[in-house]
């Protein structure tokens, strides 16, 4: 099994830090009447939102750390690795292009939908047949991690479409959960190449 260079386990680890810190960050500088339950992510970043550099870089940093850890998930399949850093891309493009302080912005929507469908897909083309496999790129395991991301992914949709009261949170599980897999299969995959070789 190829190795997983040190630069993704660092990217990997660093994705979630950028998005959850990012957006408890942002969302402390907003003035009274932002709701972390009610709205959304992207609103942290918006032209109308306070200090929006915040979550600018935040999305563009995750972004960037998908793309990098995309490139070194070696044990991953080629079309999940793919499909992870076509993620990576739309979320730098949600980043570069902010919701309006009124209304709304089509390139943000479709490069916010192209972002959520492509990283919660991924996992679903990334396993690997044969041993040693990390358990994370298990065929059965992938493909349940991508039938709960897309889960969470119709629970946020569900939310957004019908003006529910759980807007914020249900885009933040499942930017959160999709933030945090590919650190479970880069982390998977070192173990299982250290148990492979005798290591501890």
């Amino acid at each position: 099994m190829r190795p997983v260079p040190w630069w993704a386990v660092l990217s990997a680890t660093l994705a979630p830090v950028f998005l959850i810190g990012g957006w408890t960050v942002a969302a402390g500088l907003q003035p009274t009447g932002y709701s972390p339950a009610r709205d959304t992510i992207s609103a942290l970043a918006g032209l109308g939102a306070t200090d929006r550099w915040v979550m600018t870089i935040g999305l563009a940093a995750l972004g960037t750390c998908h793309l990098v850890t995309a490139w070194g998930l070696r044990p991953a399949a080629g079309p999940g690795r793919l499909l992870l850093a076509a993620g990576g891309v739309a979320t730098v493009l949600v980043a570069a292009f902010p919701v309006p302080s009124t209304g709304t912005s089509k390139v943000h929507a479709v490069a916010a939908g192209i972002g959520f469908v492509t990283l919660g897909l991924w996992p679903a083309l990334a396993w690997r047949r044969g041993r040693p496999v990390p358990w994370a790129l298990r065929p059965l395991v992938s493909i349940v991690a991508a039938a709960v991301l897309l889960g969470l992914l119709g629970w946020f949709v569900v939310q957004l479409s019908s003006d529910g009261p759980w807007i914020g949170s249900t885009e933040r599980l499942v930017a959160g959960a999709q933030a945090l897999w590919p650190l479970m299969v880069v982390l998977a995959a070192r173990r299982s190449l250290a148990a492979d070789r005798g290591g501890p």
